[in-house]
């Protein structure tokens, strides 16, 4: 688990958090154009930043799941289509994350292959092998309190969100569900993202969190988010008779204001 520290602009009333998975670049039922599109909404829409969390190559091999007579393109030229669709919006990635199919090469070669993205990218700090916990400051607080550093500044609006791609699965939403709500065994944060399953779902649970130099409890609310998969119907999924999954896949949204946040389909 690596903390991730993001300080956003105070000028920011909201920000957009979106979430790039399980894309799978150079399969042939990947959506590129929906991918494209997405990435240049990033790149134009100011409150606007990302996360790649895993599976943004399909990267399949001779000992892995997966037809390698019908990729598009080999792991190679994926990673070298993930450095150039990406690069564009480097400097709105919060956070890289590894997923499995990146990961069939190391454990077969010791090569990580998210890891050459984040560096190729100059976001090697902002990589994890495994989970990350970030912390989100953006805004600045309505109450106009300051901040506790002595700066004088305002108070920027601070989030925390785990963030993990996911392992596992299987057909039922219902398992889908748990394996998502089961992050907040892990930890205590306001927002947690989770991919792999490709099942696009919004989920809160209340929550009393304590705050031990206050001697106060308050009720909280906590944002469950799991991604879609960046997939048409076909190939590996149809022959083992998995459902289509929809390529609508959650939005999160962060105000500057206020401790508010919310997601949407």
């Amino acid at each position: 688990m690596k903390t991730i520290k993001i300080d956003l602009p105070r000028d920011l009333e909201n920000v957009e958090l979106h979430i790039f998975a399980d894309e799978h670049l150079g399969d042939e039922h990947c959506d590129i154009k929906r991918l494209m599109q997405r990435i240049e909404y990033v790149k134009n829409k100011p409150n606007a930043y990302c996360i790649l969390n895993g599976d943004i190559i399909d990267n399949a091999t001779r000992t892995s799941i997966g037809d390698i007579y019908a990729q598009e393109f080999n792991p190679m030229e994926q990673l070298q289509r993930a450095f150039d669709l990406f690069e564009p919006i480097k400097d709105k990635i919060l956070c890289i994350t590894d997923g499995n199919h990146e990961n069939r090469t190391y454990k077969q070669e010791g090569i990580n292959l998210s890891y050459l993205i984040a560096k190729q990218l100059g976001l090697s700090e902002r990589y994890t092998k495994t989970s990350a916990v970030l912390f989100i400051r953006v805004g600045e607080d309505a109450t106009r309190h300051r901040e506790t550093n002595g700066s004088g500044n305002i108070r920027k609006i601070c989030y925390t969100a785990y963030v993990l791609h996911g392992s596992g699965g299987g057909r039922k939403e219902g398992s889908k569900i748990i394996r998502l709500a089961d992050m907040a065994s892990i930890i205590d944060t306001d927002i947690y993202i989770h991919s792999h399953t490709h099942l696009p779902m919004i989920m809160k649970q209340a929550f009393h969190r304590i705050d031990p130099r206050n001697n106060t409890v308050a009720l909280v609310t906590k944002l469950f988010v799991n991604t879609a998969a960046n997939l048409d119907y076909g190939g590996y999924g149809e022959a083992k008779a998995f459902k289509p999954s929809s390529k609508d896949t959650p939005v999160i949204r962060l105000e500057g204001t206020k401790k508010s946040y919310e997601a949407r389909l």
